[in-house]
């Protein structure tokens, strides 16, 4: 007799036991799993760098606040969203399609200079000139996020949030280490005097270099690796943003009848399909 009671007892605890372990995975198949990985960015071809931004807190997984090139051809609007639908990709090639090729001039007589002061506020015809904030700080309030200011200020940005869509990072970006983000000219200035901004006017030269259409807030170390290269030498190391940047630089190229070299219109072509 005491042999089975001992039995039926081991099987109500087996029983007891099962019963809760059930209801305890029951529980957390409703509360979910929180997926901690974290994924690298594509470290494909146009990374020269060939490393990652030190204040990157990893990719964001999506950004709603960024906007198509496509949908942006004024740059005003925030960001560089990534053009994924083959109805845009074929919107984008007629797009890059229409901008003028030619060689690439010499470089002699170049200067930072020739393009105006950084960041001027009172370059002509573009937008957020003469609004008494800078152009850097325009550009950072344009596509950060939680942005915070200056004691004192509602102009210089002292820290903000930045989706960066040139490696797909989130940067938690402060004043006190600047150049964690840089700003990018799409076309580079250099590149631009080059391609025919040399016999520009000078008052030209400086709406280009502040144009927001041509300003991209992005991690630091992949636009020092971009250095004055065209898509043919270099793309942002995300591969899902490159048609969305050879859109941009068509928009530059059309807006300033400014034209590309040959191979970099063929690279920006294949960057939708072409």
């Amino acid at each position: 007799m005491r042999i089975a009671t001992t039995r039926r007892d081991a099987t109500r605890r087996t029983t007891t036991a099962l019963a809760c372990a059930a209801a305890v995975a029951a529980l957390l198949g409703v509360a979910g799993c929180k997926d901690t990985t974290i994924s690298a960015p594509d470290s494909g071809a146009g990374n020269p760098s060939g490393g990652s931004a030190p204040a990157a807190s990893g990719p964001a997984a999506s950004d709603g606040h960024a906007v198509s090139p496509l949908d942006n051809p004024d740059g005003t609007k925030p960001g560089l969203a990534a053009i994924t639908s083959a109805a845009d990709k074929a919107r984008a090639r007629t797009l890059i399609a229409k901008v003028a090729v030619k060689g690439r001039g010499p470089k002699t007589g170049y200067s930072r200079d020739e393009f105006g002061y950084a960041w001027m506020d009172s370059a002509p015809d573009v937008p957020f000139a003469h609004n008494g904030c800078d152009t850097r700080n325009d550009v950072l309030k344009r596509d950060g996020e939680d942005v915070r200011y200056r004691s004192g200020s509602d102009c210089v940005l002292s820290s903000m949030t930045l989706h960066d869509p040139y490696t797909g990072r989130t940067i938690e970006w402060t004043k006190a280490h600047a150049a964690t983000v840089q700003i990018d000219h799409v076309m580079p200035l250099s590149y631009d005097w080059q391609m025919g901004a040399a016999h520009w006017t000078k008052a030209h030269r400086e709406s280009i270099a502040n144009d927001p259409l041509n300003l991209i807030p992005v991690d630091g170390p992949s636009n020092s690796a971009k250095g004055d290269s065209g898509p043919a030498s270099w793309l942002p190391p995300s591969s899902v943003i490159r048609c969305s940047y050879a859109v941009r630089v068509a928009q530059v190229s059309l807006k300033y009848a400014l034209p590309v070299t040959s191979a970099d219109k063929q690279a920006m072509l294949a960057q939708c399909g072409g």
